[in-house]
């Protein structure tokens, strides 16, 4: 894996040579350019869509017959800081999905009946929320917990603004977000560099000021949001902010698995599911980004144990920011995340997406092999110096839906 720059617009390249398939994978990544840069709620999702559905030449279905006769996947998806199109195939038909490639962004499907199809289906997947409790209840904590923010206002937009939206906000999303000044590209198989035509596909690609994100205040203030439905269980969803230094991720991977990523075995799991029988399942996590940082978990469990499960998990993060882990707890961590290392890297497509994160993120590559050599000279009396620095994280906001006649 290396990193490298193209001389052509001044591009990083992420690239791994690998003959043990004749496969290849491409990934334009573009900073900047999720929801988090939408004028209108929704355009980002329905702009990855419409990418989806070919050329305005060839129309959705023969472009996509094409590439289906060739096993070629091709596809945009949207994030929250970014937009991504993918490109997969066997090497023998690579050039082919790039040149499709090449003709999906130098003529999109602007097509008014490709539009209105794609905002009814988005807007039937609105409505089939309104029965999907697990969604609100997460939808609640997003209101709370990162307020003034694009991230309490849902992916896919409301209906109000999906109703909104044009065949022109679409098309200004696209020009403005995937331009080649926030662009970073990743490349893996059994390809030689010099057989990829990067300068025909920079040349349908726009120019554009480069982009910073607007970083995200996640709330302190413990907020409750409470939801009454006709549920026959309690959804808890709950988080707080995380702020660390960045040399310290290797810590909080294993404070957060010890705490509740691990599943049975966990802090939570243990005291709350399996010593008390409390809940269904519970689990928490470090959501890190660019532009924000947080704890964020959730809790299924009767409805009349709801009470005491939200007090259980209150108590249980401040015992163990206050106590910190086990030497039990941390030998399990470490045999666990050190043992699934090669997993973690047996792909083709795993070590990509390794490497893309750290690039993203603003790393050297290798440095996930670095944090499990920290991770396993890793001490107790460390880590726990580090668990009780992360007081933020008792400052909890919780969503809660439940069956109040229950």
């Amino acid at each position: 894996m290396e990193r490298l720059n193209l001389k052509i617009d001044n591009i990083d390249l992420i690239y791994e040579r690998s003959c043990e398939l004749p496969i290849v994978g491409l990934k334009l990544v573009f900073k900047v350019a999720g929801t988090c840069s939408e004028k209108k709620y929704g355009v980002a999702k329905l702009a990855a869509e419409l990418l989806s559905e070919g050329t305005k030449k060839l129309g959705s279905s023969e472009f996509n017959k094409a590439l289906d006769m060739r096993a070629i996947m091709l596809g945009a998806s949207a994030g929250f800081e970014t937009f991504e199109i993918s490109l997969e195939s066997l090497s023998e038909h690579f050039e082919y999905g790039f040149d499709m490639l090449v003709d999906l962004l130098s003529d999109p499907n602007y097509d008014k009946d490709i539009l209105e199809k794609l905002k009814t289906q988005a807007l039937g997947v609105i409505a089939s929320y309104s029965s999907d409790y697990d969604y609100q209840a997460s939808g609640a904590l997003q209101e709370i917990l990162y307020p003034n923010s694009r991230l309490a206002t849902p992916s896919i937009g409301t209906p109000k603004s999906i109703s909104q939206i044009e065949l022109s906000d679409i098309k200004e999303f696209i020009e403005d977000s995937l331009t080649l000044e926030n662009m970073f590209v990743v490349l893996g198989g059994d390809i030689e560099l010099e057989n990829v035509k990067f300068q025909k596909l920079f040349n349908v690609l726009n120019h554009g000021k480069e982009k910073t994100l607007t970083k995200i205040e996640v709330s302190k203030n413990k907020n409750l949001k409470i939801i009454d439905k006709p549920s026959e269980q309690a959804y808890i969803y709950f988080g707080s902010p995380i702020n660390f230094d960045l040399r310290d991720k290797f810590k909080l991977n294993v404070a957060m698995f010890i705490l509740g990523s691990s599943g049975f075995g966990s802090r939570l799991m243990e005291e709350i599911r399996v010593k008390r029988g409390l809940a269904y399942s519970v689990y928490c996590s470090a959501n890190l980004n660019l532009s924000y940082n947080s704890l964020n978990g959730y809790l299924q469990t009767k409805n009349e144990s709801k009470d005491e499960a939200i007090t259980l998990i209150k108590d249980e993060i401040a015992k163990f920011v206050q106590n910190g882990a086990t030497q039990k707890e941390l030998d399990a961590a470490k045999n666990f995340l050190l043992g699934s290392k090669p997993l973690s890297k047996e792909t083709l497509f795993k070590r990509l997406a390794i490497a893309q994160k750290e690039h993203y993120q603003g790393y050297e590559l290798g440095e996930f092999d670095l944090n499990l050599e920290r991770i396993k000279a890793l001490g107790l009396d460390e880590l726990n110096s580090f668990i009780s620095s992360l007081d933020e994280i008792n400052s909890l906001s919780i969503a809660c839906l439940y069956n109040e006649q229950k």
